[in-house]
This record gives C-alpha cells, structure tokens and sequence, in this order.
C-alpha cells in the first residue's frame, strides 16, 4: 500500500492551491463546495472546512462534494462537526472516494448524481520503523477500519461482514449500487451550474490510477474537445508551412 500512496503522491504533485468555495453564505442554505483532497497540506484542512461551517450555525448547508478522499483524521473531525450541526444535506456531484465517504455519511442526507461514484476502500498509511513500531501501525490500522465499517453498517444497514467484503475488494459503487446498498438516499441529475462549473474550476482534477478498481471514466485523460483538436491541426498545418518556405530558401 506504501507504494500506491507514493504513487498518488506521484501523480498529483502539482495542484493548484487549494481552497472552499461558498456560495449563498448570506442566505439561510448556503453552500459549501469540497472539490479537493482532504488534508491539512494536500487539500482542504478540517480545521478551515470546520471554521466555515461553524459559520453557518442553525441554517440548513448544501454539502456539494467531488474528492478523492484523504487523511482519515481530518475526515472525521470534519464528518463530527458535520454531525453536531445537524442539517448538513450532501450532494455528490462527481465522486465520494475513500475518506470523502465518511463525510457524506455524516450528513442528514446524501443524494449522488446518476453519474457518479461511491467508493470504500481498508485505510491505507506510509509506515517506517522496527517490527514492533510496524505491528503498532497495522494495530492502529485495524482500529481505524473498525470506526469506519461501524460508520457504514450504522447507515446502511447492512451486515459487518458484507461491509468488510466490499473494504477488502476496494469496492467502486456506481449511483444505483449506491443507493441500492443504502450508502445514499436518493439520486439527481446532475445538471451543471455556473457554481459547480466554478468550484470545478478551482478543484484539482486528481488521478486515481493508484487505486486498483477505479473506473476507466476516472483514470483515464480526459479526450480533447473539438476545437482544441482543431486548433492542434491548424498549428501542425502552419508549422509544416514554415518548414517548407525554409527548404525553398535553402
């Protein structure tokens, strides 16, 4: 696991800076975009998404979220604030990955876009030491993935044991699966908005080679569209002119 952390590591060395978007924070359901990797150095902090929140006391928040996941930590300090405000509705715009999971379950309610993804995974870390401070690691692990499987049986409903299965295969729910299975409450559209296109923006468009069962549609460069194609064969055809009026000079 050491080497797929190192090779998220890897392949998302160069992010924007990372930052919350809030839109409608002066009216009674603003909302709060995390459009990022969860972490106090990669991404957004507990500390900055909990000092937003704690701003919107006694109002309802619409939690849109599109993450990789992250530090498991930072995560459940979020989702235990996300808890004791108590009107937190979750909308999953791309994809809850990982540690991205705990905070939608923590919310009233989670709606997932028909188009998007739910994944559960066994908690990964970098360790380094002795045989003793490794075994304490794998400990502290066990631990960690304990409070998580009682997290999903608790909102779910279903087994232990079918919970530690799907862990275990690093499991990618499509909408319908996640709903099914009772991870979320119901499914949208996903019609585009000028906020989501704008958070969309500002987020870091992460590469999830490093999980084994991420879908094609995540791991995969996006295609180029149309005009970008077009603009790349129009400097191929200019270029291929200069070189020919250098050959005439010649």
């Amino acid at each position: 696991m050491s080497k797929k952390l190192l090779q998220l590591i890897k392949d998302n060395i160069n992010r924007t800076e990372p930052s919350i978007l809030v839109v409608n924070a002066d009216t009674n359901e603003p909302t709060i975009y995390l459009y990022d990797v969860i972490d106090s150095y990669w991404g957004v902090s507990a500390a900055d998404f909990n000092k937003e929140l704690m701003q919107h006391n006694g109002k309802t928040v619409h939690l849109r979220i599109n993450s990789p996941g992250g530090d498991v930590f930072e995560a459940e300090a979020m989702a235990t604030f996300i808890k004791q405000h108590g009107d937190v509705i979750a909308h999953i715009d791309g994809y809850a990955a990982s540690a991205a999971t705990r905070i939608a379950s923590a919310a009233k309610t989670v709606a997932i876009a028909e188009a998007g993804f739910y994944m559960i995974h066994n908690a990964w870390t970098l360790a380094y030491g002795n045989k003793n401070e490794l075994r304490s690691t794998a400990d502290l692990l066990d631990k960690v993935d304990s409070t998580i499987i009682a997290d999903y049986a608790k909102k779910t409903g279903q087994s232990i044991e079918q919970i530690v299965t799907w862990m275990d295969a690093e499991t990618w729910f499509t909408a319908q699966e996640a709903l099914d299975n009772g991870f979320v409450d119901s499914i949208f559209t996903g019609e585009s908005t000028s906020n989501n296109a704008s958070a969309q923006e500002k987020s870091k468009n992460w590469n999830l080679s490093a999980f084994e069962n991420a879908p094609k549609a995540l791991t995969e460069p996006p295609k180029p569209n149309e005009p970008d194609l077009l603009n790349q064969a129009k400097t191929q055809i200019e270029a291929n002119q200069r070189r020919l009026r250098l050959l005439e000079i010649a």
